[in-house]
């Protein structure tokens, strides 16, 4: 039996398991909100650039408008701070036994359930390095790990079926403690989100201001910690060892920043968001749930909240990209 599945949110991660879900032979349709995005890929099909080639596929895509009337598999990838909206408008499509799993960064399971129940939410951690590049193109720079489970607890038969379809992509981790990764991956991703406040390779950015990233991914995962949850590691991120001596930290920081340099993506997709797009990030919809933790907790967070200020300052234009940020991060966590 073919797997079927709606991809709602057709950009970076959305496009990139839309295309390799399609090549393992799965049914998939796509419902995206942008109409240019729309039109290209309904004239031209969804072109995937990696560093080894391409693949186009030629799938149906509806705008919201548009869209089935019944849901059933809904593999949900749109920005985090659109969760909330776009749960509300899939909730009454969700077919009896629909379901939604959560493609996206950040914390975004517990929104998605107030919509349409705990019962009916997959939990869902994915670190794909890709970027929207144009209309209809999706540049896929490195692939990263992704791991699924049930936001309830624990795997199931619909868990383990989207794993093997994803064959094509690699092999998924199905896993009880998906929790684990997407915490473990705020903590990497503070220093994907504070590279973006200056204008060179993430990598480098990492490397020449290791105090202040050590000292904000500690910030996250001690958050995590007391919040019980036992932190993942993935990729090249070594977690626990951000929490340990300074000597642990920095042989970790050296495997990731060799790791990262071993990726075509060199810059974060906030940085790209910001620089090239022009729009407002999910930094602080991903960070919120971090913050509100600490402060439940009376856990000080004090780099977590200047970096998600400072990249709405950028956004904003209230500030332009320069390296000083990151030095004023590297004295602030020094003070």
């Amino acid at each position: 039996m073919t797997s079927q599945y709606t991809i709602v949110g057709a950009g970076a991660i959305g496009g990139t398991l839309a295309v390799h879900l399609h090549l393992a032979g799965a049914d998939v349709h796509l419902v995206d909100a942008d109409p240019e995005h729309v039109a290209a890929i309904r004239e031209h099909g969804l072109r995937i650039e990696h560093p080894t080639g391409e693949h186009t596929a030629r799938l149906p895509i509806s705008t919201p408008d548009e869209a089935p009337a019944e849901l059933g598999a809904v593999l949900l990838a749109v920005k985090a701070q659109a969760t909330d909206g776009v749960a509300a408008w899939i909730a009454p499509r969700l077919a009896a036994d629909g379901w939604v799993a959560s493609m996206q960064n950040g914390l975004n399971e517990a929104t998605i359930a107030r919509h349409v129940g705990v019962d009916r939410t997959v939990a869902a951690f994915v670190d794909l390095f890709a970027d929207v590049m144009a209309p209809g193109v999706v540049k896929d720079g490195g692939i990263g790990d992704i791991a699924l489970g049930e936001h309830a607890g624990g795997t199931s038969d619909r868990v383990r079926t989207l794993a093997h379809d994803l064959h094509h992509w690699g092999e998924p981790i199905v896993s009880e403690n998906v929790p684990g990764f997407l915490w473990s991956k705020l903590g990497f991703g503070a220093m994907l989100v504070a590279s973006a406040l200056a204008d060179d390779d993430m990598g480098d950015l990492i490397d020449r201001h290791r105090v202040g990233m050590h000292a904000l991914v500690r910030e996250v995962l001690t958050v995590a910690t007391a919040e019980g949850i036992a932190l993942e590691g993935f990729d090249a991120f070594a977690p626990n060892d951000y929490l340990g001596s300074a000597e642990a930290a920095d042989a970790a920081t050296d495997g990731l920043v060799a790791w990262l340099g071993r990726q075509t993506k060199k810059r974060s997709g906030i940085w790209r968001d910001i620089a090239v797009r022009g729009r407002r990030t999910e930094v602080p919809t991903q960070y919120g749930p971090v913050l509100e933790a600490a402060a439940r907790r009376g856990i000080p967070t004090p780099l977590v909240q200047w970096m998600v200020d400072a990249i709405v300052a950028l956004e904003t234009h209230e500030i332009a990209m320069d390296e000083a940020h990151l030095a004023e991060l590297d004295r602030l966590a020094t003070a």
